[in-house]
């Protein structure tokens, strides 16, 4: 069962951990975070439970068909916003049970003076020819 997780700066519930935003950082603990994510990933590749990552800029612009033929854009999404999709990876698990167990280790990566910085990650299912149930 493949699941994506999405890591959210600053989204979801109030944070544990007020951890501020990885630009106020030090460099030190700025490659501290980066570090424990990509060792979280090569353990995932030994396992065989890692599918990709990505880590994403905040720089984006948001498109919608408009009915007209040419899409309407607007800047965003916005640093400063109370949520930002910072990145993503896709796992593939044995059982919901093991995506819940990994999405919290991946939580536990550190921020200011090497601290856990608890941030919420999204986890969800992908969808597939027949429905599955997540619980």
């Amino acid at each position: 069962m493949k699941y994506l997780l999405l890591k959210h700066y600053r989204g979801g519930p109030e944070p544990v951990v007020d951890y501020g935003t990885i630009d106020s950082w030090s460099p030190d603990e700025v490659d501290a975070h980066m570090r424990y994510m990509s060792d979280f990933a090569e353990k995932l590749q030994s396992t065989g439970e890692f599918v990709d990552a990505q880590a994403l800029s905040p720089e984006g612009t948001f498109v919608r068909y408009d009915g007209e033929g040419r899409p309407p854009v607007t800047d965003g999404p916005f640093a400063e916003t109370k949520d930002l999709v910072a990145g993503w990876m896709v796992i593939d698990v044995d059982s919901y049970d093991r995506a819940l167990e990994l999405a919290g280790e991946l939580s536990a990566a550190p921020g200011p003076n090497g601290e856990p910085i608890h941030e919420w990650l999204e986890l969800r299912p992908f969808m597939s020819g027949r429905a599955e149930s997540v619980e």
